[in-house]
């Protein structure tokens, strides 16, 4: 079984087991004891603390540990804005954030604050200059990821650092991904990241609130973790999630330019193996191990299943999953198509050979699933000089199936309106005609869903 998704959660390093193993006999003991067991829990936190901060690029005293990258990143919203509640109640973030980040902010808006998102490219980066348009002599906060957890785009940290920093606005930075491959450019205000994405123990985030920033907890008080983290820490998660922080920096070098090779292998082989797919994210800017491309006329999900059973594990960010019916709102920001997506996300050590198989197996499995799903035979009217394609009722991908079955029908300059009520297609057929080079002319309202006009262009 090869595993492909690493941008979930990496297999754990060597190193992390190892130092799990070794610290459950040393680090069981409460760390703010004064008897010898309790020192020696203090020594292994104290050690790993200075290792994470080493590698974060912060002082000891400003890293604390949580219990996941999650609560790491809610604890550092929540103190931010607390800390800055004199001077407003506006946050900016990304569009194209983690969950964790969108989630937080949401909060902050039934509470009476309020969000501005930032927009971001094609290529799923945003410019300092958006930034800089976002803030307000309200804003509290600014949030902006290191590097894009659906498409691998690295964003501009140092750049929008500087803008925040001339408006006098602290940023903080979700480093989750990126961490492991090198420390964030310089300029933030606040940290977070996740052992777990790096080859460490789940149940381990990270923290980092620099000296001098404004930061008032607001969980019930606690002694531990300088107060911004309650409950007795897991020493021995923690310490192997130190020692393999160091240990993946130690490879990054050298494993970044091999994963790098592998991954650009896939970007160019993808869409020469496979008919009709957009490779997303930026072709440069980007991660080493991630790559992620969308197929049209595909159900992600069935996409997905026929992979597995070829033996690889990847994941999706497409429309059509089983737990969501509306497009990943990454894909949706960058306006890319959603049906079909696979994101590839290599762990260290993943071979050529690996590679090459994937891309062995992969025309076969779309072709399978397109195969399955077939192509619906439209219901058609003549409508004035537009041909009327009725989707209405059907999930993606088969709205877009069904244009691309009649386009052909009508002549050139001629219009086909697409009758949906599935939200993806709001998305996948703006992105289905930038790739086969018709005209979309917009959306019109209809007596059910919406209607999305498309002329033909050749």
């Amino acid at each position: 079984m090869s595993y492909f998704d690493a941008a979930s959660a990496a297999p754990l390093h060597p190193v992390a087991r190892q130092a799990l193993t070794a610290s459950l006999d040393e680090g069981w003991a409460d760390p703010s004891r004064l008897y010898r067991e309790g020192r020696r829990a203090r020594l292994l936190l104290d050690a790993a603390r200075e290792a994470a901060a080493e590698a974060v690029g912060c002082r000891p005293d400003e890293l604390v540990f949580t219990t996941s990258g999650t609560r790491a990143v809610h604890s550092g919203i929540e103190g931010a804005l607390a800390g800055r509640r004199r001077v407003g109640r506006h946050l900016i973030v990304s569009a194209v954030e983690h969950s964790s980040v969108l989630h937080s902010a949401e909060v902050l808006q039934r509470d009476g604050g309020t969000v501005t998102r930032v927009p971001v490219s094609r290529a799923g980066a945003v410019t300092p200059e958006a930034y800089g348009a976002a803030l307000r002599p309200d804003t509290a906060l600014a949030c902006l990821q290191s590097a894009n957890h659906e498409v691998g785009t690295v964003q501009p940290v140092a750049e929008v650092a500087e803008v925040c920093r001339a408006a006098g606005v602290p940023l903080l930075v979700d480093a989750a991904q990126s961490l492991g491959w090198g420390p964030v450019d310089d300029g933030w205000s606040l940290l977070t990241a996740s052992a777990h994405k790096w080859g460490g123990p789940s149940g381990v985030g990270l923290l980092a609130v620099r000296k001098g920033v404004r930061f008032a907890p607001q969980r019930p008080a606690d002694e531990r973790e300088s107060g911004r983290a309650a409950g007795f820490e897991n020493i021995p998660a923690i310490v192997a999630a130190a020692a393999s922080l160091r240990a993946v920096r130690e490879q990054a070098a050298g494993e970044s330019v091999r994963l790098r090779e592998l991954t650009e292998r896939i970007r160019v082989r993808v869409p020469e193996l496979v008919p009709d797919v957009e490779v997303v994210g930026d072709p440069r800017r980007r991660l080493p191990g991630i790559v992620t491309f969308s197929c049209l006329y595909v159900d992600g999900e069935s996409l997905l299943h026929e992979l597995d059973r070829a033996d690889f594990s990847v994941s999706s960010g497409s429309s059509c999953t089983s737990s969501t019916l509306t497009p990943s709102h990454v894909l949706k920001a960058m306006g890319v198509l959603s049906e079909g997506n696979v994101r590839i996300s290599l762990p260290s050590g993943t071979s050529a050979e690996e590679v090459d198989r994937f891309l062995s197996v992969l025309p076969d499995a779309v072709a399978a699933v397109r195969g399955k799903l077939g192509a619906p035979s439209p219901r058609t009217a003549a409508h004035r000089d537009a041909l009327v394609v009725d989707a209405l009722g059907k999930r993606c991908p088969i709205p877009v199936i069904e244009l691309a079955k009649v386009i052909g029908d009508v002549p050139v300059g001629a219009r086909v309106r697409v009758l949906s009520d599935d939200e993806a297609a709001r998305l996948d057929i703006p992105a289905w005609c930038e790739m086969r080079e018709q005209e979309y002319l917009g959306e019109e309202p209809a007596e059910r869903g919406s209607a999305y006009v498309v002329r033909r262009l050749s």
